[in-house]
């Protein structure tokens, strides 16, 4: 069993090689080197051109995603955007490390998300169908490798958003950006779902749900699965909040 601190150095390790590499590539966009719908080098590209993981790439173009300067497009691969102003951000004064502050995300998310669900269930085409799914798989791939799945969770939430095919989804998904996941704000938490085995293949499961019924285009089904999977999450935080209080206590 791998000790606590050594998990810990190995998840600062590869927190690193992300801030490097997207501050890499961000200094490149910035620079004019990647102009706005310039497409990005593949990611097996990038893994060679840094000598990093796939996983380190993903959440690199992420945290990229997450700050408006690139926009991934299914089987096309991942391209710079116009920058967009983030000055009037109502999420600016949110701490996401915060498990209150993360419940109060997750009720706007659920506002949003179900609906999305419903749509993307009576909208979909069948490449929306196939990317959702491939998304999925992509997160089960992961999860039996051990691997963090943020980035590939936010794939799985932006698939449906687009599946509606309005796109104000997948702005409003793209704008969260790794805030989405409330797990990925949580990386210095005593309690770290990132990687709780338990925790990921409940979150699979209730992924597993959602696809399914989307992909039979059932509109209640695809809301309910998306709710229990949202309103799971919001208390599944809650517990950690009535966890953390106890220890208190006992403290």
């Amino acid at each position: 069993m791998e000790d606590s601190g050594a998990a810990s150095t190995m998840r600062n390790k590869r927190g690193n090689l992300v801030a490097q590499v997207s501050d890499d590539l961000r200094q490149s966009i910035q620079a004019g080197k990647f102009r706005t719908g310039d497409k990005l080098p593949s990611e097996s590209k990038l893994t060679g051109l840094y000598d990093v993981s796939r996983t380190v790439i993903r959440e690199a173009i992420a945290a990229l995603r997450a700050d408006g300067l690139v926009e991934p497009r299914q089987g096309a691969g991942v391209f710079v955007t116009e920058p967009v102003a983030r000055d009037a951000s109502p999420f600016q004064a949110i701490d996401f490390k915060k498990i209150s502050s993360i419940i109060e995300m997750l009720e706007l998310r659920a506002a949003v998300e179900i609906e999305a669900a419903g749509l993307a269930a009576q909208r979909r085409s069948p490449a929306q169908e196939e990317a959702i799914l491939a998304a999925h798989q992509d997160i089960l791939a992961l999860i039996a490798r051990a691997e963090p799945t943020v980035a590939a969770d936010i794939d799985f939430h932006m698939a449906i958003a687009q599946a509606t095919n309005n796109p104000r989804f997948p702005e409003f998904v793209g704008f969260m950006g790794r805030e989405l996941i409330p797990r990925a704000a949580l990386q210095d938490n005593s309690t770290d779902l990132r990687t709780d085995p338990a925790y990921l293949a409940r979150i699979a499961e209730e992924h597993a749900q959602i696809a399914t019924a989307i992909a039979d285009g059932d509109q209640i089904a695809a809301r309910r699965a998306m709710r229990d999977h949202l309103k799971g999450s919001q208390q599944r935080y809650r517990n950690l909040i009535r966890r953390s209080a106890q220890d208190l206590s006992l403290n």
